[in-house]
């Protein structure tokens, strides 16, 4: 299965994780292909099967600015991935309160307007409780991963 991992970092800790994803997912036995300045030709030239967006959130709940050309190339063009399988995992700061995560709830509304399906619930990761999310994430890139084997 190849499997396109898109990442919105802003001090590099939310493309770590992604890195680290895809090591998992090749280990795993999944073609797993990530660039974090990715464009949707290039996306779409992979033939993605299934997506796992991993994301920080800047501003007031916003992306990334890495991310946003692909992201609003991807609203604007509506590929057809509908019944694919995607997981998001959100790196964030509690203390932020409603702003928490934002970035990853705009992927997973972005995820529901294609049709593609949330393998599990987002991965919500806090920065004032974790200092190491590339651990942090692993059970449920495990169970992530057991998913789009079965």
């Amino acid at each position: 299965m190849k499997v396109a991992i898109f990442s919105g970092s802003v001090y590099g800790t939310a493309e770590e994780v992604a890195r680290h994803a895809a090591k998992l997912l090749q280990a795993a036995g999944l073609e797993a292909w990530h660039n974090p300045r990715a464009t949707l030709s290039e996306v779409q030239a992979f033939n993605p099967q299934a997506f796992l967006c991993v994301t920080s959130t800047t501003g007031m709940g916003e992306l990334p600015d890495n991310l946003q050309p692909l992201y609003y190339a991807i609203r604007d063009h509506l590929p057809a991935w509908s019944g694919l399988p995607g997981g998001v995992i959100a790196l964030g700061d509690s203390s932020y309160g409603d702003t928490f995560c934002g970035g990853g709830e705009l992927v997973r509304e972005l995820y529901a307007e294609l049709g593609i399906k949330e393998a599990l619930p987002m991965l919500r990761l806090d920065s004032s409780e974790s200092v190491t999310p590339e651990t942090d994430a692993e059970p449920w890139l495990a169970e992530f991963i057991a998913l789009l084997k079965a």
